[in-house]
C-alpha cells in the first residue's frame, strides 16, 4: 500500500490526490436518465416495461408479472436454510431495537402571553426502497431502509430491486418480509427511480426514495428530487482506521479489504504514529491479498485510493479524520473513550479493536447507510428522523395575539408588505 506521512512538506497534496469530491455527473449520465425520466413520465408503464427488458433481459406484457406477492415473499423467509433465517431475523431485531430509540414526540410549550407553541411529528404516508440487484444483492440494504420506515410509522413501503434474467434472490424477498415492505417490483435502474417518483399505473408515487445504486440511479434520484424527497446520493464507500498499535496486524489489514472490496473506488486508509506497526499492517496486507475472493477489486481500490499513514500522534490523526470526515471510523485504539471526544465528523463511529466495520453492516443496530465524500460535516446516517415530517404549531389566543400583532405589524412595514401589517393589525382590538 501507498505510505505517507503527515509531517511530509507534501502531504496535504498527497492526501488531496486520493479524495473522491462529490461527484457532479458524467454528461452522458445526466443526459441518458434525463431521458429515461421523461419517457417513463411521458409513457408510464409502457417505458418501464421496455426498460426492463432492455436491460434486465425480462420480457413481460404487464408490471403485474414483476410484483413480488406478499405470499412469495413470507415463502421465502420460511425456505431459507435455518442459521440464514435466523442471522436475518436477528439482524432485523437489533436495527429495529436501535431505531425505536430514535422516535420523537410532539412537544409544546405556552410562552406565557396564552398562546401554545409547539412541534407536531407525523410519520410520511408512502416511501419508496430501492435495492440493487445487479453484481450482487444486498439483503441488508433492505433491513437498513425499510425498518426506520416501519418504526416511524410510515403507511405504505413500496420497495423496487432489478431481477437481471428474472433471478429473484430469496435473501432479498426474505429480508422484505422482515421488514414489512407492502409491495415489491422487480424493477430497477433510472427507470425504476422514475416511476416512484412519478407513480405509474400499478407503481404508486412516494413521498421519499431511499436506498443505494449505480450511478445511473444515483443521477436518477438527483434528478427527481423535489418532486421527493431523497435519503442523500452516496459516493464510493470509506473506511478510515485510528490505530495505535494494539490491535493485530492482520484484523486491520481485514478490516481495510472489508471495504475495498466494494469496488475500485472504495477508500480505505489507516493512520498510526507507531512506523512499525504500520510496516506489520503493510506486510499483513501483501500476505492477505491473495487469498481474498475479491483480491483484484481490492488491489486496485487500495492502489488507487488506499494509503497507511504516519501521523505524530494520534490527537494529530484524530483531526486529520475530521478534515476528511470518513463513512466509517475505526478507533481501533486501547482506550477508545479517550479518543471519541476529539472526533467530531464521521458517518458511524466504532469503538475498539472488536467493533469492526463489518458488524455494522450487518447486525449491530446502527443504519449502515451513511454519508460519504465527506458529506459526515453536514449529513447524518439514515434514521427513524428521515421518514418523519415535523410541523410547526402556533396556537394564539385572542389576548396573547396582541402583543405578537404589535411586533409583526412593525416588523411587516418595515419590509413594505402592507397585507402583512394589516393582517395583524387587524387582531388587534381598537
Amino acid at each position: 500500500m501507498r505510505r505517507l506521512d503527515s509531517d511530509a512538506s507534501d502531504f496535504e497534496s498527497a492526501l488531496a490526490a486520493l479524495e473522491v469530491p462529490m461527484d457532479s455527473g458524467d454528461s452522458d449520465v445526466i443526459s441518458t436518465v434525463a431521458a429515461i425520466i421523461a419517457d417513463v413520465e411521458h409513457r408510464g408503464e409502457s417505458a418501464l416495461l421496455e426498460y426492463t427488458k432492455r436491460f434486465d433481459q425480462l420480457d413481460v406484457s404487464e408490471l403485474s408479472e414483476l410484483e413480488v406477492s406478499r405470499e412469495d415473499r413470507d415463502r421465502a423467509l420460511f425456505e431459507l436454510p435455518g442459521e440464514q433465517r435466523d442471522a436475518l431475523s436477528q439482524a432485523a431485531q437489533r436495527i429495529e431495537t436501535f431505531h425505536r430509540n430514535q422516535l420523537g414526540e410532539d412537544w409544546s410549550y405556552e410562552d406565557g402571553l396564552g398562546n401554545r407553541l409547539g412541534q407536531r411529528l407525523t410519520p410520511l404516508q408512502r416511501v419508496g426502497v430501492y435495492v440493487p440487484g445487479g453484481k450482487a444483492s444486498y439483503p441488508s440494504s433492505v433491513l437498513m431502509n425499510a425498518v426506520p420506515a416501519r418504526v416511524a410509522g410510515v403507511a405504505e413501503i413500496v420497495m423496487v430491486a432489478p431481477t437481471p434474467g428474472g433471478y429473484r434472490n430469496p435473501l432479498v424477498l426474505a429480508a422484505a418480509a422482515l421488514a414489512g415492505v407492502d409491495r415489491m417490483f422487480c424493477v430497477g435502474g433510472a427507470q425504476a427511480v422514475a416511476a416512484l417518483a412519478l407513480g405509474t399505473t400499478g407503481i404508486p408515487r412516494v413521498d421519499k426514495i431511499v436506498g443505494p445504486g449505480n450511478r445511473f440511479v444515483a443521477e436518477a434520484k438527483r434528478q427527481v428530487f423535489g418532486r421527493v424527497g431523497i435519503d442523500m446520493i452516496a459516493g464510493p464507500s470509506e473506511i478510515l482506521i485510528i490505530a495505535d498499535g494494539s490491535a493485530d496486524p492482520q484484523w486491520m489489514a481485514m478490516d481495510l479489504f472489508s471495504q475495498a472490496e466494494h469496488d475500485e473506488s472504495a477508500q480505505a486508509l489507516m493512520l498510526c504514529p507507531d512506523e512499525a506497526y504500520i510496516a506489520a499492517v503493510d506486510a499483513a496486507v501483501e500476505r492477505l491479498l491473495p487469498d481474498m475472493e475479491r483480491s483484484e477489486i481490492i488491489q486496485a481500490s487500495l492502489g488507487k485510493r488506499g494509503a497507511l499513514i504516519k501521523t505524530r500522534d494520534l490527537a494529530h490523526a484524530a483531526a486529520i479524520s475530521n478534515s476528511l470526515a470518513p463513512e466509517h471510523l475505526e478507533l481501533a485504539v486501547a482506550d477508545p473513550e479517550a479518543l471519541l471526544p476529539l472526533i467530531d465528523a464521521a458517518g458511524a463511529i466504532f469503538m475498539g479493536v472488536y467493533s469492526c466495520e463489518a458488524l455494522g453492516d450487518y447486525c449491530a443496530g446502527p443504519n449502515h447507510v451513511l454519508p460519504t465524500s465527506g458529506t459526515a460535516r453536514f449529513f447524518s446516517p439514515l434514521g427513524v428522523y428521515d421518514f418523519q415530517k415535523r410541523s410547526s404549531i402556533i396556537h394564539c389566543s385572542a389576548e396573547g395575539a396582541v402583543p405578537l400583532a404589535r411586533i409583526a405589524q412593525v416588523l411587516a412595514e418595515g419590509e413594505s408588505l402592507t397585507a402583512h401589517a394589516r393582517s395583524a393589525a387587524m387582531r388587534i382590538p381598537s
